[in-house]
């Protein structure tokens, strides 16, 4: 994973996969440089403000996959919860319709790049971030072990 961030303040993480162009990248939606033949995806429940939805370029926007009304009014943002908040909304991603959406989310991922956009100030702290990770599991290499490993 990458963490990039240049001097204005853009916020981009990229989990990168070996084949060329699949891949999952996060940024705000107000920082977004739209990379050319990214599949877009908005993951926030509400809409962004001061964003036009016609110029937003937006292949979907995935609100089944943000965190629900009630434990976003919960976390408040707040970044003492954010432990809490990321448990409460792993436990919600396993659940429809989120189940079926990060399913689709990492098969996209695995076939071509991904940006998943937020409109988010704190995306360290946000749901936005956890989701990358859920979806981004699958695109770990996965280390292969032997039954000598470890002795």
């Amino acid at each position: 994973m990458t963490d990039s961030r240049s001097i204005s303040g853009d916020f981009e993480m990229t989990r990168r996969r070996g084949r060329s162009g699949a891949g999952l990248t996060l940024r705000r939606i107000y920082d977004d440089g739209r990379v050319g033949g990214d599949y877009r995806v908005l993951v926030d429940r509400l809409w962004p403000r001061g964003i036009n939805k016609a110029n937003a370029a937006l292949d979907e926007w995935a609100k089944e996959v943000a965190p629900s009304a009630e434990l976003r009014r919960w976390y408040g943002h707040d970044p003492q919860k954010f432990d809490e908040f990321a448990r409460r909304y792993r436990d919600e991603l396993t659940r429809p319709p989120a189940l079926d959406k990060v399913a689709d989310l990492r098969r996209l991922a695995g076939e071509r790049h991904v940006t998943l956009l937020t409109a988010t100030r704190d995306v360290e702290h946000s749901g936005a971030l956890v989701l990358q990770d859920v979806v981004g599991a699958s695109l770990r290499p996965r280390r292969a072990t032997s039954p000598t490993a470890g002795r």
